[in-house]
This record gives C-alpha cells, sequence and structure tokens, in this order.
C-alpha cells in the first residue's frame, strides 16, 4: 500500500468515527429538544443527558484529528476546499460554536432557556446538513478553476437534486443512528418508557434514512457517471450495508438484542462509508485533485501515518475507558451515580 493510500485510509477512518459520535451527539441534541417540545421531556430527558454528560467534550475530537490530517497529508486541499467552502465552513464553524455554548452553560447551571434549548436542537441538524457540502463538492461540477481562481458555483450548488437529497440523508441518517443507540442505552438503563417511545423514533426513520439512501445512489448516476460505476463495482459491499439495516430493524421491531441491532447499524454505514470512499479513489476533488496531487514529502508522510496511527491506538482505549466507567457503567447508566 502507497503512502497515499495509507494517509487516506487512516483518515476516513478518523471521520468514520466522527460519523458515527457525532450522529448520536447531534440525534440526542435533537430529541431533547423535541421531547419538551411535545411535553415528552420526562420520559427520555434522563437518559439523554446521562449520555452527554460524560461525552460532549469528545465528540469533536475526530474531526479535529481528520482536519489537520487531511491538510498534512495533502496539503493543496486547503487551498481548494479553503477557497471554495470559506462561507459553507464558516457556517459549520459558528454552528458547532452555538452547540459548544450550549453544553458549557448548561453543565456548568445556567438557567434552562427553551431558546437555547431550541438552538440546541436545530443545530443537531443543521450541522451535518452544512458538513455534507464538502462529500457533495468533491464529486464535481460545482467548482470552477479559471487561471486558478476557485469560485463556488452556489446555484448550481442549491439547485441540484443531488446536493439536496445528500442533505437529507445526512439528516434522517443522524437521526436514525442516534435513535438506535439511544434505543440500546434505555435498554441498559432498564427504562421502559423511554425505551419504547426511542424504538419508535429508530423505526420511523430507518424507513426514510434507506428510502434517501437509494434515492442519492441514483441520482449520482447523473452526478458522476465515473463513481457510480465504481459503486456498483463493488456492489457486495452495498448489499452487505443493506442486509446489516434489515437485520437491525428486525431485531428492534422484535425488541431483541439491542446491543446487537446498534453493532448492526455501525456495520450498516462502515460498509457503505468506505465503500464510497472506495469508489471516489483517486480523487479528493473531482476531476481536479487526486491523493497523488500535491501530497506531502516522504519524511512528513511517514510522520504523520506513525503519530496518526498513535493517536487512533490511543484515543481507542481511552473510549473504552470512558465507556466502561460511564455509559456501560449499570450503576451510572441506572440513574445511581
Amino acid at each position: 500500500m502507497t503512502y497515499e493510500l495509507l494517509g487516506i485510509t487512516v483518515l476516513w477512518t478518523f471521520l468514520f468515527g466522527y460519523l458515527i459520535v457525532a450522529s448520536i451527539d447531534f440525534g440526542a441534541g435533537f430529541y431533547s429538544y423535541y421531547s419538551k417540545a411535545t411535553n415528552k421531556a420526562h420520559i427520555i430527558h434522563n437518559i439523554v443527558q446521562r449520555y452527554l454528560s460524560p461525552v460532549w467534550e469528545v465528540t469533536n475530537v475526530f474531526l479535529v484529528f481528520f482536519l489537520i490530517g487531511i491538510i498534512g497529508f495533502f496539503p493543496d486541499t486547503a487551498y481548494y476546499y479553503g477557497t471554495a467552502l470559506l462561507i459553507p465552513g464558516s457556517i459549520a464553524i459558528i454552528l458547532l460554536a452555538i452547540r459548544g455554548s450550549y453544553y458549557a452553560f448548561s453543565t456548568y447551571g445556567a438557567k434552562d432557556s427553551h431558546f437555547f434549548s431550541f438552538l440546541y436542537g436545530a443545530t443537531g441538524l443543521l450541522i451535518p446538513a452544512s458538513l455534507t457540502v464538502v462529500l457533495t463538492v468533491s464529486l464535481g461540477g460545482y467548482i470552477v478553476v479559471d487561471n486558478d481562481q476557485i469560485q463556488l458555483l452556489y446555484g448550481e450548488l442549491f439547485g441540484s437534486a443531488y446536493s439536496w437529497s445528500v442533505v437529507i440523508l445526512a439528516i434522517v441518517s443522524v437521526l436514525f443512528i442516534s435513535a438506535s443507540f439511544l434505543t440500546y442505552y434505555a435498554a441498559r438503563a432498564n427504562d421502559n418508557r423511554a425505551l419504547e417511545l426511542l424504538r419508535k423514533y429508530t423505526i420511523t426513520w430507518s424507513f426514510p434514512t434507506i428510502i434517501m439512501g437509494i434515492v442519492v445512489f441514483l441520482l449520482l448516476s447523473k452526478r458522476n457517471i465515473t463513481q457510480f460505476e465504481n459503486m456498483l463495482d463493488i456492489g457486495w459491499v452495498f448489499a452487505v450495508s443493506f442486509i446489516a439495516f434489515v437485520a437491525a430493524v428486525v431485531l428492534i421491531w422484535k425488541r431483541q438484542r439491542y446491543g446487537t441491532a446498534f453493532t448492526l447499524v455501525v456495520i450498516q454505514y462502515f460498509t457503505a462509508f468506505f465503500g464510497y470512499g472506495v469508489a471516489h479513489l483517486p480523487y479528493l476533488l473531482y476531476p481536479h485533485l487526486t491523493i497523488y496531487d500535491g501530497f506531502t514529502n516522504e519524511s512528513m508522510a511517514i510522520a504523520l501515518i506513525i503519530a496518526f496511527v498513535a493517536g487512533l491506538f490511543l484515543l481507542i482505549p481511552s473510549l473504552y475507558l470512558l465507556l466502561r466507567l460511564f455509559l456501560f457503567d449499570a450503576d451510572y447508566v441506572q440513574g445511581n451515580k
């Protein structure tokens, strides 16, 4: 495996970690506000808060690793994406700041505010929607490069059916992933009322998720035929993803093995996410930038790979310890700590 492939594989792994952890976090924020708006906060509020309290500061670690790594391994991405996505990226940063402010104020005892709860819930959907712009733009056709001048075609971006379908897929995926995990978490807490409500949310959002996944796949054929054909070549990967999805929904529908069901959801997104990544290779920005263009020098590549692999091996045990001490500790989950 070349340094370029090894580097993008490590970065894609961190990005997948962010996809799962952040989705649980963002969805939990939305459900927290939605439960208040529908007078159901007394049912799931404790479950959501017991999950968020120990992990909210950890969520963005994966994103920070990815952003540092993508610029370190592929410096030209800072020029292309940094120039084209200056406004969308700034919006995402502002939304992340709003969300972080809510965490800080709520953690340190500020008075509960309906308005700030609304902002908290809204950012849970708006942040993934804004971040998906990067994946959409990477397919090509949304950026014009003329005499080293880079311009994002906002009319094309906002008028594209594919672009909006990716945004909708991101939102429903966040709600599905989060609900499936919180269902498992409620089962661990022996909180039957929360379990039934969250189970209902999981099933409700499962169907829009799979439908939008199919819609995005079909629209991709009109947006980038090269990637569409590459995905067809590894179609078995997406078949595994679909089978994992069906198995997860069946288990939750039958009220069985919620932990296994969430594991299957992770497998569903793991196979689809890495399948998409493989089909996208070698391009970072079609057709302007590949993983072989502007790659860092060999010495820096080796140093970055060692640092990021070491960071991954440090992060995984840390997350396990966090899960073991808080999220999966029976006394903590059941509210006895």
